[in-house]
Formats: structure tokens, sequence, C-alpha cells
């Protein structure tokens, strides 16, 4: 068992339909209740918006689906603003936690420790996702020195939900993974998919008193955000989510899976769901999302590698990534295998997209300045892949993660940011680093193509910063790599660079310029 097994995978009671349920922000649907009419507390933390910078449209979708949840639970439901949650709590009329008071495990180890303090509030197993954690360490567990892999977990979870399986108990199609069919670059000479655009809500007097309240903040509290304000794009009410969900099934699910790695510049959202950040707040259940789109996909014949490829997400890779955040403990955020101790530079940590000539970089900083949003690919393959050719800090890259996007938490992004994107736990999510040069980039976008550098130079004024980065990064880590059979030829094409010297002394020479 992991470190962290007094904050996890206890056997706590599932429900508790005559308490009060405290909900935090992230547990807002209705399979967080256990009956139709049961009270709720619902607290408002204005402390947590000081502890560091988060994206200004980050914090306007948590309190605005706080602040919706409470109108729609009307007279069901006590709404406290305070500076804390004991502040919150004393006010409610339940200081440390009195009697009477119910909560769902929450979502990450701060909250889990303040609630456990707090000995009258009846504590539940937490929810939301397709198996326990009690489920999942005994699967693990189980698996002795065999090495943990997400595939194994997701046809796991496809066999006991019975998801996209056939009559005989056989994956539909006859594979578990259609991954290989969903690696197209962007379809060329198009500026955008040819897809139905993503379904937005509509914003209301809520969502104008929450900017109100930020505004005031900014100005009179010394509250600081990154990112740029605008229109709220995503849901924040089990309604709206309803309607975001319908929307994706209908008119995206079926490009969904073609393009899902694929990047347009003119294109931001190409056919993706929108939905994490939905999913995140608790307005949807996962295992009622991969329902719907798999009788979506068997009534109206859709694309089973898109159907599939969505259907992973939702249950396969979500559902490994939570479950990781417990099982691996606490200190697996501290984890720098490839010991990288760079600091984040400002231009980054303050996503200056205009300070950056390399225009993937640019593009894509600036998405997440103005939406606190891209989709999986510029996460892992710009933004990730650019920390780890520099070195950055792999805590210091997850905290600017999940503090900059408004699907982040820190469950979500410790993992899928320390392992995954910076390869700092030497293997445990991934075999290899995920380390490209700019011939990668130029595969699955089209934004090489007004650059001012060039993805096939990596010495001189054209160079492209992330080719010459990639094989910089190689050379400082070739000790390192050296035992990874996966890392054989990458690391083996440093001895037929004949520029290799005047590459290093170039990237040295970069420092932690923007590119």
């Amino acid at each position: 068992m992991s470190a962290a097994s007094d904050v996890s995978a206890q056997d706590l009671p599932e429900r508790s339909p005559d308490t009060v349920r405290w909900l935090f922000a992230d547990q807002l649907g209705p399979h967080f209740l256990d009956a139709p009419r049961q009270r709720v507390l619902l607290l408002e933390s204005t402390d947590v918006f000081r502890r560091g910078r988060f994206h200004r449209r980050k914090a306007h979708l948590i309190l605005s689906a706080l602040r919706h949840r409470a109108r729609d639970l009307g007279e069901q439901a006590q709404y406290v603003q305070a500076p804390t949650y004991r502040e919150g709590l004393a006010e409610a009329g339940y200081p440390e936690g009195a009697g009477g008071l119910s909560v769902c495990d929450p979502t990450s180890y701060p909250a889990r420790r303040f609630v456990r303090r707090l000995d009258a509030v009846e504590l539940l197993a937490s929810r939301g996702f397709v198996v326990s954690e009690r489920q999942f360490a005994h699967w693990a567990d189980a698996r002795g020195d065999k090495r943990l892999l997400m595939e194994d977990l997701y046809r796991e979870v496809r066999r006991h939900h019975g998801l996209l399986m056939d009559a005989e108990g056989r994956p539909v199609g006859g594979s578990w993974n259609y991954d290989e069919d969903n690696r197209s670059g962007p379809p060329k000479k198009q500026e955008r998919l040819d897809v139905e655009q993503p379904w937005f809500p509509r914003e209301d007097d809520i969502d104008a008193q929450v900017r109100e309240d930020l505004d005031r903040w900014e100005r009179d509290e010394h509250v600081e955000f990154t990112g740029t304000d605008g229109p709220r794009r995503f849901a924040v009410t089990r309604r709206e989510a309803l309607t975001a969900l319908r929307h994706f099934l209908a008119e995206r699910l079926e490009q969904f899976g073609t393009y899902e790695d694929a990047m347009l510049s003119g294109d931001e959202w190409m056919s993706h769901s929108l939905l994490s950040a939905t999913q995140n707040l608790g307005l949807l259940d996962p295992l009622e999302i991969a329902r719907r789109a798999e009788e979506h996909g068997r009534e109206h014949g859709t694309r089973l590698a898109s159907v599939e490829g969505f259907v992973r997400q939702v249950v396969g890779w979500r559902s490994y990534t939570w479950h990781l955040y417990w099982y691996l403990g606490e200190e697996y955020k501290q984890r720098n295998a490839m010991q990288q101790h760079q600091a984040i530079p400002d231009w980054f940590a303050d996503l200056d997209a205009d300070a950056v000539d390399a225009n993937c970089l640019s593009h894509v900083l600036a998405g997440v300045r103005d939406e606190g949003w891209v989709h999986h690919i510029p996460r892992l393959m710009v933004l990730g892949n650019w920390a780890l050719q520099r070195g950055y800090r792999p805590s210091e890259v997850a905290d600017w993660f999940w503090r900059n996007f408004v699907d982040g938490y820190d469950w979500v992004m410790t993992t899928n940011v320390v392992g995954m994107s910076q390869h700092a736990d030497h293997g445990v999510l991934a075999t290899k680093p995920y380390a490209s040069g700019g011939a990668y980039i130029d595969r699955m976008s089209d934004f090489c193509g007004g650059c001012r550098y060039d993805p096939k130079v990596r010495v001189g004024e054209d160079a492209c910063p992330f080719t010459a980065g990639y094989w910089n990064f190689l050379h400082g880590h070739r000790e390192l790599l050296a035992g990874n059979q996966r890392m054989t030829r990458a690391l083996g094409g440093l001895d037929r660079l004949k520029d290799l010297d005047a590459l290093l002394v170039q990237e040295a020479a970069r420092g932690t310029a923007a590119p």
C-alpha cells in the first residue's frame, strides 16, 4: 500500500441520507446526494484565492458553479461565504463540524486532512469515479511486481460495467483499443475542422455578480489572477451539463477520435467535448457519460474508434489518474527522477504569449491565457514538452497546470504532469519521456507554416527551439536514459550530429529566455 493509506482506500460508509450534506465545489451533481430533498451546506471560501494565483476564468467557473447550485437547490441549501472553511462551518452552525453533517471524501490531500480533524462530521466514501479507491488498491496490490498499466485497468472497468461489450463478453468490434486509428494530423488546407462548433452556455445575473466580486477582490483585497476574463465557456449547472453532453454526442463525437491529437491554429476547440471541467465540478458522472456515448454510437452508427476513444478518456485515463494520485501517496508530487530544478520563468508563469516568437508555443500560451483551456496534445507536446526540455521543476509545473486550467485540480495534474509529461517518476506512468522536436509539432499541426523558425533546423537564427531543445535535452540526460531501450535509437542519433557542440552552446546561451 501507499504512504497515503491514512487518507485513501478506506472502508468508509457510502450513504447517509438523513444528514445535512456538505458539498465541496467539485461535488455539485445529484449523485453526491442520497435523497432528493436532502439538505445541503455549500461553503464559499475566499481565502482559497489568496493562496496563489489562479486563472481568472477558473475562479469565475468555480464560484459560478457553487452559486448556481445554491440557486437551483433553493431553500434546500444553506450558502455561506467566509474567509475559511472552518469559519464557514461555525457561521453555518457546525463549529468544528458539530453533529448532523456528512461529506463525501474530498479530492485533495489538504482537504482530506481537514475533514478528518472534524470528528463530528460523518465521512463518506468518495464518489464520481467508476471504481472505488478500495477496489483500485486491491487491483493494484494484487499485481505484485507486474507494472501498473492504464490499459489493464480500462479493460477491467469495461468488463465490470459492461461498457462496449458484446453478448459474449468480448469488446465490441473485436478490439479493446482503437488508438492507432485516432492519430491523424489535421486536414490539409483547412483552418478549421468541418464540424459543428461547441455548445456554449449563456451567462446570467449570477455570472455577472461573480465577475463583480472578482473585480472587487483584485481592486480592494490584493487578490491576483492570471489570464484574461471572457464569456463563460463551460457548463456550471446540471441542465447545462446535459445540454453540452447531448450536443457533443450529436454533432462532434463522430470526428472526435480522428482528430483528437491534431492541432489547428484557427480552431482551438477542434472536435473535443469540453466536458472535462464540467466533469471535474461533479456535474456529470463518468459512467453516465460513457453509457450515453455508447448508446448514441449504437443508435446512430457513430465511428467506433471515436466512441471507444472518448470512453477511454472518460472511464480509463481519468479514473487511472485519480486512483494513482491516492495510491502513490502525497510524496509522489515531489519526485524528480530527471533532476530538473529550473524555476519557471516569469514569461511562462504569466502566460505572456506576446513575448514568444515560436508560433506553436505562443499560440498555445495564448489559448491558456484567453480561455484557461487547450486540449491534451498542446498540454503534453507543446507546454509539457517545453518544460521538460528546459528543465523546469516538475512540482512547479504541476502547480502551474492546475492553477491555470479550468479543469485542473491537484489530483488531475499531479500524475499527468509529474509522471506522464515530465517523466519525473522514472517510468511509473510512461516508459519514456514525452520529448520531441519540431517535426512532431509540424506533423500534427499547422503551427510551423507561419513560424520564423524551421522545424528541420537545429542551429542558427532559423533553428527551431523545440528541435534544438530536444537534442540538448537528450545530451543532458544521456547517462540517465541510457538504460531505457525505447530511447536507444534517439540517443544514438546524438553521435551523428556534427553540429552538436554548436547546438549546446546555442541552447546554453538561450537560458530561460522566451523562444
